[in-house]
């Protein structure tokens, strides 16, 4: 089976529409599991030799929990607010891909201010944020797509 990441991207969209809350998909080698409030999903190819089975979990494991420029967790902090993605789609850190980001680390921000796109099909979300305070961390790079409910930024609540 091989993957079409446009069809990968609509079964997405259209599974976050409703309470499914896991997934599986196998055919022929491949096989894929999604699941509501976990790991963003891998998809996979199996290299010569290793199971299909064996390949995802392999991949799944190596994923890690970052996803973004920043590797390091800030100290804990009791004024800390996540700003999360509101739907599946693609991040952007500017209103253009010639245009400066919305926000940069260190950047203070107000209630209602946008601080980033998350284009789903075809369609351009400015995303706003909910509180006021300072951006700490910048979790997401640009163009890079993003889960329902992924943390996409870190605010320090002012």
């Amino acid at each position: 089976m091989s993957v079409n990441f446009s069809e990968l991207r609509d079964l997405l969209l259209a599974v976050n529409q409703t309470d499914i809350s896991e997934l599986t998909l196998e055919d022929d080698g491949f096989k894929m599991t999604m699941r509501r409030g976990s790991l963003p999903v891998m998809v996979v190819a199996p290299p010569v030799g290793m199971s299909p089975v064996a390949t995802y979990e392999a991949a799944a494991h190596t994923m890690g929990t970052t996803s973004g420029p920043s590797t390091s967790l800030p100290s804990v902090d009791q004024k800390l607010f996540e700003i999360k993605s509101p739907i599946v789609g693609t991040f952007y850190r500017g209103p253009s891909p010639d245009d400066a980001p919305f926000v940069e680390i260190g950047d203070r921000i107000k209630v209602g201010q946008g601080i980033c796109i998350v284009e789903a099909m075809k369609v351009m979300n400015e995303i706003e944020t909910e509180v006021s305070g300072e951006v700490i961390e910048i979790l997401v790079d640009n163009f890079q797509p993003v889960e329902f409910d992924q943390v996409l930024m870190r605010v320090r609540l002012t």
